[in-house]
């Protein structure tokens, strides 16, 4: 019985995990259509300077190139999965063109995911400068 309980978490993981990928690379698309199917309705989005935005704010920044990845490199991940909620910690390394302006962030990011249907969901985003 604990192989199938094993199993479906593995699995959960799995899906989860291709739901970060998805939101990574919308990020660096800047797909309006990909980043609103990642996001949930009720995204609490949290940047490292204190700014928070709801979905459409987030959609729209990126869309819009007003916040530009160009690379995204994902490091040190960890998730954990309760029921229908996971958390997910990993740091950012990004080179950005922001408004035509060329630079690199370094973040520490905590991301709460919500299983809706069969999909997992950005509910929130919390971002924090990393020590240099």
């Amino acid at each position: 019985m604990s192989s199938t309980y094993l199993y479906a978490q593995n699995k959960e993981e799995q899906s989860l995990n291709t739901a970060v990928e998805k939101l990574k690379n919308a990020m660096i698309s800047g797909e309006r259509k990909a980043l609103e199917e990642v996001a949930s309705d009720d995204l609490s989005y949290g940047h490292s300077g204190g700014k928070i935005e709801d979905k459409s704010a987030f959609v729209e920044a990126i869309a819009n190139g007003k916040s530009d990845f160009v690379t995204i490199d994902l490091k040190n991940q960890t998730v954990k999965i309760t029921g229908k909620t996971a958390i997910v910690r990993h740091e950012l390394h990004a080179t950005t063109n922001d408004g035509g302006k060329s630079g690199e962030v370094h973040l520490g990011i905590m991301l709460v995911w919500q299983k809706q249907g069969k999909d997992w969901k950005l509910l929130a985003r919390q971002a924090y400068k990393l020590p240099h």
